[in-house]
């Protein structure tokens, strides 16, 4: 198999890094060699962060750069528009609707563009919109948004859901692997 790329993005406190350290450990039980690349920033300041899963038949760097991502995975609209570069021109991207004012804006020096939905469908010929928080509430718990974008995501990969919800349950906190479980499932059906 080609060397596949994921890029996720969104803020500090979105669970990023959680699902991507899944997404790595459901593409490694299905048998691919997997690399995963992360870049914090400001994550524990609600700043930026993006992490990259790299797998196939043999992956010999985690980075993926500028027009190498096969699919986008965004926590967050205006993290999508300011990642979009990342994408291949064939690539798709699963984008949750959901909005995290950045400083500028938060402190009144600037304005959240509009439109950034569209903007993504005028770019992208194939966009997944999903509501992750309405289906996170839901399944339970807000928190668990990030688990609803791995179940939109995993709908559209070739790889059985029985090894996304295995390791779902091996990794996230005992207490909350119920929930976690119905909000892959929720995410899974949009």
């Amino acid at each position: 198999m080609d060397v596949k790329s994921i890029l996720l993005c969104g803020v500090g406190g979105q669970g990023i890094l959680l699902a991507s350290d899944i997404l790595a450990g459901v593409c490694m039980e299905a048998g691919y060699d997997v690399k995963k690349s992360e870049v914090h920033g400001m994550s524990q300041r609600g700043g930026s962060v993006i992490s990259g899963v790299r797998f196939g038949d043999k992956v010999y760097s985690p980075l993926i750069g500028k027009g190498g991502a096969d699919i986008l995975l965004a926590f967050e609209k205006l993290e999508a528009v300011r990642n979009i570069e990342y994408l291949k021109p064939d690539g798709f991207v699963v984008v949750n609707n959901f909005r995290i004012d950045p400083m500028p804006v938060a402190s009144g020096t600037a304005e959240y563009p509009k439109g950034l939905i569209e903007k993504l469908k005028s770019w992208v010929e194939n966009v997944v919109v999903i509501d992750g928080l309405s289906l996170a509430k839901t399944a339970g718990n807000p928190r668990s948004m990030n688990i609803v974008l791995l179940g939109a995501l995993a709908k559209r990969m070739d790889i059985p859901k029985e090894v996304w919800l295995s390791v779902i349950e091996k990794r996230v906190p005992p207490k909350t692997v119920e929930i976690n479980k119905k909000a892959f499932e929720l995410g899974y059906a949009s």
